[in-house]
């Protein structure tokens, strides 16, 4: 078993359109499989609405399956008696790092979560320096939170999950309010910390570029899990992918448009260098 594992999970809520009317049933997640293990990138991608994010709040217990089951590190999430290690084992990161960032400091704000733990202060201490060289923000440990750029805030939000040392985090759509820039800086820091830490990252995103780094690539609908595969395989089915309401990156999308006026391209091309070594091919 993964590190994270799903199995015939699915998630309901009622809805309440009218005063006075019964509330309508919405199947948020259904019949979903997956098994992530350990040390890998995960992207999970799927249009607005598709069930993604909430697919990710049951991978650290924020929600609880209504039918089926989810695994944490071996821990069934429904079992209240294991939430509180659920959460120290998969740290969480939301779409906007002000929900998260809660210290005037920045040294401070990343240091909160192990001192909630009970973790000894020079251990502290030392988990603050370590994920904030991770991210890329030693320079900024005395600032305020409020005077960094969106993307300085949310490698601060990583930085304060690093610290509680989870064996996997989970970003829910971390850039989905961020420049190009921004969406950079973030995406570098958790490359090199799936890297260098090992650390178990499951991306919840809807840009395509943020996906050609990935192990494994979880494409959801309606609830559902539509797709699976490398970033090359889900890639080379673009018009799957067209059908599903999704982008594919800009040098992908040129490589399908030249391969169907006949020149010889194979599918699933992901970067510029690909696509160009491919074209020199010709000569």
């Amino acid at each position: 078993m993964g590190i994270i594992k799903a199995r015939k999970l699915g998630y309901d809520y009622y809805e309440y359109e009218e005063e006075g009317k019964d509330p309508e049933i919405v199947h948020a997640v259904e019949d979903v499989d997956l098994d992530i293990q350990a040390g890998q990138f995960i992207t999970v991608l799927g249009h607005n609405g598709s069930g993604k994010s909430t697919l990710a709040k049951h991978m650290n217990a924020l929600l609880v399956p209504t039918e089926g089951t989810m695994w944490v590190d071996h821990m069934d999430t429904a079992q209240s008696d294991d939430i509180w290690k659920i959460r120290q084992e998969a740290g969480m990161v939301f779409q906007n790092p002000d929900n998260q960032i809660i210290a005037t400091v920045v040294e401070e704000d990343v240091g909160f979560g192990p001192e909630n733990l009970g973790v000894p202060t020079d251990e502290i201490w030392r988990r603050v320096d370590e994920s904030l060289q991770a991210t890329g923000m030693v320079a900024y440990r005395k600032q305020s939170p409020n005077k960094l750029s969106g993307g300085q805030k949310q490698r601060v939000a990583i930085a304060g999950v690093m610290a509680m040392k989870p064996k996997c985090i989970i970003l829910d759509e971390p850039t989905a309010m961020l420049d190009p820039n921004g969406r950079k800086e973030v995406l570098k820091a958790v490359r090199e910390l799936n890297q260098a830490e090992g650390v178990t990252v499951i991306l919840i995103t809807h840009y395509m570029e943020e996906v050609i780094y990935s192990d494994k690539v979880f494409v959801m609908d309606e609830g559902r899990l539509v797709m699976q595969g490398t970033p090359r395989e889900i890639f080379s089915r673009v018009e799957k992918l067209k059908e599903l309401r999704l982008d594919v990156p800009q040098v992908t999308l040129l490589a399908y448009e030249l391969r169907k006026k006949g020149l010889p391209i194979p599918e699933g091309i992901l970067t510029i260098e690909e696509l160009v070594d491919e074209i020199c091919r010709f000569n």
